[in-house]
């Protein structure tokens, strides 16, 4: 009943006695199989056109078939098995649940070309301005209507640390943690005044090795928070007229802030997280750190709002090399285009800083002599370094790949070791790439080529935000942070356990100098652990969720 062949490069781009113009569709069938085939109503159903396994990619099954303008339907045969791509738009029809697409004729002069290049898509809807505005309107209008409280946990740990807390001990806290940034509480204030990030310890690093000198232990046990910080303004420039540095204010967000207004905070301030603040009286006293809000959550609770719908929205089914999403590698003759950095594994880790903070980026891809992708570097490796006190050597001597090796952890499950390196395809759906972001620790994808693995682009969580909404700007809500910070003898690391059925536990971990602290010191930590108690207590109710 089927042929079994159809010679696709024989077929693209002819002319048929009718006069109909095909045209060439690439087919991708992804999730492996041992004999992989493809036929739809683009062939009446009634051959079966073979495909070819990638060469390096076991999994992924590639045929190019010639196509006619109109809409089309399609199933692939695995191993004798009818099958459909659940990733790919699909309807119920007389052949069962199939695939489908939908294609436009195309210039004759064009057809070379698309067979020529190697970026064919097998779902190329082509929508108007009117379905994009739709789009975005159904994404602002969630986004709107939901509040930053929702995206609290059920259970769920927050790390502060105080602000005179040592940059050593700070550093390594980050480290066993396992998080990138932490809010910073100033005692003499009763309040947040900031955060400590790794791009924090990237700058100390960068700065030490600017001046020809490794850090010392003496020097990252001597030197606090609030110390680097009135350095680093100093540093930016970031100075009154008598040489003093100016406050910064601390980005945070309400519990009850839209969603729709976190997500310009992070568009305007290029943060990677934002804390969620609740303070239960109205002078903004006894401040309480609720969680710490990402771009990744946000995006999480969005597809889970349009999961079940985004057939009604065709933006969402588009190919990402059909929408300006991301930063691509220039093509050869592009001019303006925005530099795309790679490195080698050998290259130095000092290098690797200095792109990160000059590109203003916050992860390289690293590749190979063929610039395929091996793994990538990204700011919060830096907290690595803790290991052995890599920090103190000199960052020429140590090549990417070594400082990748004091990250790598044996002990970590599977999927939390593969999400270090997430990639996609150009052919991937925006809806595809969107659901990748959405998982825990993921904060970008790295577009490669099928079978060769080279570095086409990379996405980030704000490239797809920024592509989805065309947010006006609007004035951040943030809190004053004047004067300057005093020093403290009591360090302390507090972190927040928040249970949505009323349930509470707070841990406070007391870090003491050699010398010890005051009892008026103690007393005053264990009125402030009350206060947070009974904040939590009153705040705690269930969450209503549409999801």
């Amino acid at each position: 009943m089927f042929a079994s062949d159809m010679n696709p490069a024989r077929d693209a781009g002819r002319v048929s006695k009718a006069g109909m113009v095909l045209f060439p569709i690439q087919f991708t069938w992804p999730y492996g199989g041992r004999s992989v085939s493809v036929s739809g109503s683009f062939n009446g159903w009634t051959e079966l056109v073979q495909m070819s396994q990638v060469e390096g990619c076991p999994n992924i099954f590639k045929a190019v078939c010639a196509v006619p303008h109109g809409s089309h339907e399609y199933k692939f045969l695995v191993d004798g098995e009818w099958r459909r791509d659940e990733q790919q738009p699909y309807r119920t029809s007389e052949y069962g649940v199939v695939n489908t697409f939908d294609t436009r004729p195309v210039p004759a002069e064009v057809v070379p070309q698309q067979l020529s290049a190697d970026i064919l898509n097998p779902v190329m809807p082509r929508i108007s301005e009117e379905d994009v505005q739709a789009a975005r309107s159904q994404i602002s209008a969630f986004l709107a209507a939901h509040t930053a409280y929702e995206l609290l946990p059920e259970s769920g740990k927050v790390v502060a640390l105080a602000v005179d807390l040592p940059v050593k001990q700070a550093f390594h806290i980050l480290a066993e943690q396992g998080i990138p940034v932490a809010p910073l509480w100033d005692f003499s204030k009763g309040k947040f005044v900031g955060v400590i990030s790794a791009s924090d310890f990237i700058l100390i690093l960068r700065e030490l090795g600017n001046h020809g000198s490794n850090l010392t232990e003496e020097e990252l046990e001597t030197h606090t928070i609030s110390a680097w910080k009135e350095g680093k303004a100093y540093l930016n420039g970031q100075v009154d007229g008598h040489g003093r540095p100016i406050p910064r204010q601390i980005i945070f967000a309400g519990p009850s802030d839209n969603l729709k207004d976190l997500v310009l905070k992070f568009m305007q301030n290029g943060f990677a997280t934002i804390p969620v603040i609740h303070s239960s009286s109205e002078d903004g006293s006894l401040p309480q750190l609720l969680h710490l809000a990402s771009l990744s959550g946000i995006l999480k609770c969005v597809c889970r709002y349009f999961r079940h719908g985004y057939g009604s929205f065709p933006m969402l089914q588009l190919p990402i090399c059909a929408i300006p999403l991301g930063t691509w590698v220039p093509r050869i003759g592009e001019s303006n285009c925005r530099p795309f950095a790679m490195l080698r594994p050998n290259g130095s880790l000092s290098s690797a800083l200095n792109m990160l903070v000059q590109a203003g980026v916050s992860s390289i891809p690293i590749v190979d002599d063929n610039d395929s992708l091996v793994d990538i570097y990204s700011r919060s490796d830096i907290t690595a370094l803790t290991k052995g006190r890599a920090y103190t050597h000199n960052l020429n001597d140590m090549t990417v790949y070594q400082a990748l090796q004091l990250g790598q952890d044996s002990s970590a499950p599977f999927e939390m070791r593969s999400q270090r390196c997430q990639m996609c395809l150009r052919t991937d759906t925006l809806l595809k790439v969107m659901e990748q972001l959405a998982n825990p620790g993921v904060r970008r994808i790295v577009i490669v080529e099928a079978g060769s693995n080279r570095v086409e682009g990379i996405i980030s969580l704000t490239d797809v935000f920024r592509c989805n909404s065309k947010p006006p700007l609007s004035k951040v809500t943030a809190i004053p942070h004047t004067g300057e910070s005093s020093l403290s003898r009591t360090k302390i690391l507090f972190n927040h356990w928040n249970d949505t059925y009323c349930f509470f536990a707070c841990t406070i971990i007391i870090i003491f100098r050699i010398v010890g602290a005051s009892f008026v010191n103690f007393k005053m930590i264990f009125i402030f652990f009350l206060q947070n108690l009974f904040i939590y207590h009153s705040l705690a109710k269930p969450i209503v969720s549409p999801w």
